[in-house]
């Protein structure tokens, strides 16, 4: 397989990629090394991981990075309710040996896999590790280690090595800038918003029902609004919701009253619906190509 390979293949399942992107994403499967996706918001880093998944048949596992996760959230934990419940069982059957007992509560059975370990386990699959930007910089080391050894030690069971490394894409909207040392390990790659012609083939691509018309002057307008000082810039996902508002409501070009009145499809604050509206973005006359 090549990378223009991949490429179809992604192109295929419906994630429409640049050269870069297919070129990283090919890289970091055949040299089995995460690849790091920053970027702006919508870009289209998770769809990527999702779609990997799909082209290269392969199950995908998800962890979700949020503030304060930890190492029981993202690798494993003991089921302490059925643990407790065994011990009682146990002590119903008769007499208990204390080491016995003991040594029989931290078995695989008790052991609740989360994603890192699961990735670990059900090798080869796609492990995207979502918004790794949102975790503190222990996690951030924790992380390190495991994808760095793709192996992990459960004091109770032993070494959990995958045979085959997964393949891992993690994605970072850069609240914060992540550390050199995980960077080192990483394939990088930004991923910017897509240019107006690749974009307005997405629309197309994801939702056949739209017209060129509309779908040209959805994305030439969301691209517009990207260009505004917004609390949330439009991506991707908000230019394919308002295309799909508008195709709902039987429209077959972006008029202006159309456009205000389904905004909220694309904006999520009021003030950057204030700000898009005071701009003037929206006033263009009915069926022409809007910020063509």
């Amino acid at each position: 397989m090549t990378p223009d390979d991949l490429a179809a293949r992604l192109d295929h399942v419906g994630y429409l990629p640049d050269q870069g992107v297919a070129t990283a994403a090919f890289l970091a499967w055949r040299m089995r090394r995460p690849l790091l996706c920053e970027g702006e918001p919508g870009t289209g880093k998770t769809s990527l991981a999702l779609a990997l998944a799909r082209a290269l048949e392969l199950p995908l596992i998800r962890l979700q990075c949020h503030e304060g996760i930890d190492a029981a959230q993202a690798l494993y934990d003991w089921d302490f309710p059925r643990q407790l419940l065994h011990l009682r069982a146990l002590e119903a059957a008769g007499p208990v040996d204390v080491e016995r007992a003991e040594a029989s509560l931290y078995t695989r059975r008790f052991l609740l896999a989360r994603p890192l370990l699961r990735a670990l386990e059900e090798a080869p699959c796609v492990l995207l590790v979502d918004e790794v930007d949102r975790a503190d910089d222990e996690f951030e080391a924790f992380l390190l280690e495991v994808l760095g050894e793709h192996a992990v030690t459960i004091p109770e069971l032993g070494v959990v090595r995958a045979e085959t490394p997964p393949l891992v894409v993690l994605t970072s909207n850069r609240t914060r800038e992540l550390h050199d040392a995980l960077k080192r390990r990483c394939l990088y790659h930004w991923l910017e918003h897509p240019d107006l012609a690749r974009e307005i083939a997405i629309v197309r691509r994801r939702l056949p029902g739209v017209g060129e018309r509309l779908a040209e002057q959805v994305a030439s307008t969301v691209r517009r609004l990207r260009t505004l000082d917004l609390i949330k810039p439009p991506g991707v996902a908000e230019t394919l919701d308002w295309a799909e508002a508008l195709l709902t409501l039987g429209m077959t070009t972006l008029d202006p009253p159309a456009a205000a009145a389904t905004l909220g499809a694309v904006l999520k604050y009021r003030e950057d619906v204030r700000r898009a509206l005071s701009a003037g973005v929206l006033d263009v006359p009915p069926g022409s190509t809007i910020g063509g």
